[in-house]
């Protein structure tokens, strides 16, 4: 049974990106999201603390960063109006998409996922919670939940700018990648075969207990909407 609730980030903390922690929280005490003209933030540099918050999920449960210490978690943007986004979630010849395949396969190992919508109201990429669990179904989805992020506080701490974008974060709460999913700057589905998935090698490395050889890269795909 899923329950409206209207997305409610509430910033706790963070060491590091404590200027932009600010904004953020400035944000939210106006109680209004930047203006439609505000330029696109800058993704996060990987190797600092990532920055923390508190959301609530499009079924109502909450989430807190703090709360999954000692567990590898990964931030994935999502518009499911994005050409690129739907590249990584089609279906081939009866089997998941590659998104898909990614989330089962890494909560399956312990990896918290996290699929955020920073799309404003209005804008590409927007539902409502009801919608985005049919979405999610649909698409036969399994991320750990689904956000709502519409006021785009998320978004622009982590310097979400495109859609598909990954933030990637080890149980001591350090970013360790941010970035692309892969090497092929495209939305044909055609190419996914032979890409370079940066962020499963981030994972698989991650997991494993080595280093990350790539642990950043430039995000493509559709800006996102704030």
């Amino acid at each position: 049974m899923t329950t409206r609730r209207s997305p409610r980030v509430r910033i706790l903390a963070g060491a590091a990106g404590l200027a932009v922690l600010g904004g953020a929280a400035l944000l939210l005490a106006s109680g209004a999201a930047a203006g439609p003209s505000a330029p696109l933030p800058d993704p996060l540099t990987p190797g600092g603390p990532a920055p923390a918050f508190t959301a609530a999920d499009t079924r109502g449960g909450s989430h807190s960063l703090a709360g999954y210490r000692g567990k590898w978690v990964v931030l994935e943007w999502f518009n499911h109006d994005c050409p690129y986004t739907r590249k990584h979630y089609t279906r081939v010849s009866g089997g998941t998409g590659n998104t898909q395949a990614m989330q089962q396969e890494y909560t399956r190992r312990g990896v918290v996922w996290l699929s955020i919508v920073s799309s404003a109201r209005g804008k590409q990429g927007y539902t409502t919670a009801v919608e985005a669990d049919r979405l999610t179904r649909e698409k036969g989805a399994a991320p750990t939940a689904v956000i709502r992020d519409t006021a785009g506080v998320i978004g622009r701490l982590y310097g979400a700018r495109n859609t598909p974008q990954f933030a990637i974060i080890d149980p001591a709460g350090v970013l360790r990648y941010s970035g692309a999913i892969d090497d092929r700057r495209t939305s044909s589905v055609r190419d996914i075969p032979g890409a370079t998935n940066y962020a499963r090698a981030a994972l698989d490395a991650g997991l494993a207990g080595r280093p990350i050889a790539v642990a950043q890269t430039q995000p493509y795909g559709c800006d996102v909407k704030y």
